[in-house]
């Protein structure tokens, strides 16, 4: 299969056989008959009638049947009624828990875009989202659901929202160049769009070059029709009615025999090991035990924690592993500046404000709604509140109203600059921000450049996320606002570097588990330096522990990683394969998984783990339906208080 991401536009256009003008009808119709529709298929889907037949598939639930059978017909109906109750009322519950498993594949399916805008004979065309094909070009704009997979080949300001998909929070940057890394993470595949991520800004368009379960949502269906994974409970239960069921057989046959060896009557043998055999099965057990899950998933909804299927209750107090994601649940998935460095200030700039809080005011597009909330970019909302902390909303809005913005150059994915004009007096003043990389180069003095680089790289190693600040004063307002011009020779104004910071009561929650043995692994779609700096600010990672990205973990065999897994303490930037494998082995070497998660790239660990646990915020529908149990705060501290009522508080 093609690097599509690591190949340029024309390459990517040779290998689908296909132009800037997209597919003649004739075409893609051929294309159809061969890659089929583009849509998620469910291989061995469940009827309803198959799952409730399964539920009398276990051994002990058969012998209860037979005796029911016999204790009918030998006239004693009472007996045979209650039986037979009892084995309907665990066949329904059994039923309802794996009719929800079903419902995942049903909202990953709801996920897909209904329609697409493609080029087709040359000519704009609204098609039907399933009809889609290799090669066909899509045209992409704000709001819209991306159809299929596509190896992007223009972009205008284009933005993706993929936190579903990769985790990342924030909307993604794309670009239409080639990728220089073979084997990126799948989160910095940024000339890629995929099947189901949003278009929140800008526009562009792509080459489709994969369908159906071919596409990465695809990838994430077949693994979510994979084996669920058994809690502790499940595993006792049917060992203990296997166990059971053999020993009583055993005796009843020996009893029949011995009974028939004496002379007794065949029939009358018959119904005491028959009746034997009732008393020996404790059929009401398994309604006991759902009636002690209830009371505990009862109280558990008080503590904010919602039980889809019942064994989770019992689970939550036997794990010994929790995998947690790090944006929202470990932080409070908000963007905050926690440092900010100005230069020195500019004369004839005063306004009683360093020039960098005057820059991170002015050079954002994030406002106040009807209800006063700020709206906008979670970056300059982070912006523009550390600014008001440091004064007041008055004196920002008098700021925003003395410079008043004249024109822009909006933040391009390439460039990763954003810059903007504002009136001053008689003159104009040009603010650029952009990542530190970008700016340095275009700095006039190189020595504030060089310092600007080391501030950088150490906020940067906090685990920050840096923006800096230069700027030019002009003598009149541009004609032509070109990049290449305004963007050049720009004075020094400051850095700053920002976090989504930790839940205040995450750290207690970590020590916490750790002291009841209970070790928590970060699983993060973010970068290495971030997640591990979050690790050490929270007690999780210790200095003996292990941090791995995903390309690295990539390159482990099973073998490997079951011998390194519990040494492990942050994932970084991993695959939804990886996140799974890791659930994996960690219940190959004996240890009992929590897992949480809020996208679809969780959901298949979610369904794997002894205990999927998503966000009931943040969550997708996807990965709601393949958990066992729901945090309604999304917050880590939750399950630990959760996993305090396990098997003891039932």
């Amino acid at each position: 299969m093609m690097n599509w991401h690591h190949s340029d536009v024309a390459a990517v256009t040779r290998e689908l056989g296909t132009g800037d003008k997209g597919l003649s009808t004739a075409e893609a119709l051929k294309r159809l008959e061969q890659y089929g529709p583009n849509v998620l298929e469910s291989k061995g889907r469940k009827t309803a009638w198959s799952i409730l037949l399964a539920q009398f598939k276990d051994l002990m639930i058969i012998i209860l049947a037979a005796a029911a059978v016999i204790s009918g017909v030998a006239g004693d109906l009472t007996d045979a009624i209650i039986i037979i109750v009892i084995v309907i009322l665990n066949a329904f519950v059994g039923f309802i828990q794996e009719y929800r498993a079903e419902k995942a594949m049903e909202a990953l399916q709801k996920m897909a875009a209904p329609k697409a805008l493609v080029l087709r004979d040359g000519k704009e065309t609204q098609v039907d989202a399933d009809q889609l094909v290799p090669g066909d070009l899509v045209l992409l704009e704000a709001g819209v659901i991306v159809p299929a997979d596509l190896r992007l080949t223009e972009t205008h300001a284009l933005r993706i929202e993929e936190a579903a998909l990769t985790g990342e929070s924030a909307p993604v940057d794309k670009t239409a160049e080639a990728l220089k890394e073979e084997d990126p993470p799948f989160g910095d595949r940024l000339n890629m769009a995929y099947k189901s991520a949003m278009v929140t800004k800008g526009r562009g368009s792509g080459f489709v070059v994969a369908t159906g379960m071919k596409t990465e949502v695809g990838r994430i269906a077949e693994m979510l029709q994979g084996k669920e994974g058994e809690t502790p409970l499940q595993k006792r239960m049917a060992d203990f009615g296997r166990k059971l069921s053999y020993i009583v057989m055993g005796i009843c046959v020996l009893l029949f025999g011995i009974g028939m060896l004496r002379g007794e009557n065949a029939i009358t043998m018959l119904l005491t090991a028959t009746s034997l055999a009732v008393a020996a099965i404790p059929e009401a057990l398994p309604a006991l035990i759902t009636i002690a899950l209830a009371r505990g998933a009862k109280r558990l909804v008080k503590k904010n924690a919602l039980v889809r299927k019942l064994p989770a209750v019992e689970t939550l107090g036997s794990v010994n592993f929790i995998c947690t994601d790090k944006t929202g649940t470990l932080t409070q998935n908000r963007m905050e500046v926690t440092a900010a460095e100005p230069a020195r200030q500019t004369p004839g700039i005063n306004d009683n404000i360093p020039l960098l809080y005057l820059a991170m005011a002015l050079n954002q597009d994030a406002r106040k709604d009807d209800k006063g909330e700020w709206t906008g970019d979670p970056t300059e909302i982070a912006l523009i509140k550390y600014v008001i902390d440091q004064y007041d909303d008055a004196k920002v809005q008098q700021l925003l109203s003395n410079y008043k913005r004249v024109d822009e150059l909006p933040f391009d994915s390439d460039r990763k600059l954003m810059s903007t004009i504002h009136r001053y007096d008689d003159k104009f003043l040009l603010i650029t921000k952009g990542a530190a990389e970008a700016v340095a180069p275009i700095l006039k003095d190189k020595q504030a450049a060089g310092k600007m680089n080391k501030d950088s790289s150490d906020m940067a190693a906090e685990g920050m996320r840096v923006l800096a600040y230069g700027y030019r004063i002009l003598d009149k307002q541009p004609a032509d606002v070109a990049e290449d011009e305004l963007e050049r020779d720009l004075e020094y104004a400051g850095i700053t570097g920002m976090i989504d910071p930790p839940r205040e009561e995450v750290k207690a929650a970590i020590a916490e588990c750790k002291t009841a043995g209970i070790q928590p692994v970060m699983i993060t779609g973010d970068h290495l330096q971030t997640a591990a700096a979050i690790g050490r600010d929270i007690g999780l990672l210790s200095e003996n522990d292990e941090v791995i990205a995903g390309v690295d973990l990539a390159k482990l065999s099973d073998e490997e990683l079951d011998q390194r897994v519990e040494k492990i303490k942050v994932y970084a930037r991993v695959s939804p394969e990886q996140k799974l494998n890791i659930v994996k082995s960690l219940q190959r070497t004996g240890h009992y998984a929590a897992m949480t998660g809020d996208g679809v790239n969780d959901a298949p660990s979610l369904r794997t783990a002894n205990i999927g646990i998503a966000m009931g915020i943040t969550g997708t529908d996807v990965s709601k339906e393949a958990a066992h149990m729901i945090l309604l705060d999304d917050n880590f501290a939750t399950i630990v208080r959760a996993g305090e009522r396990g098997p003891a508080h039932l």
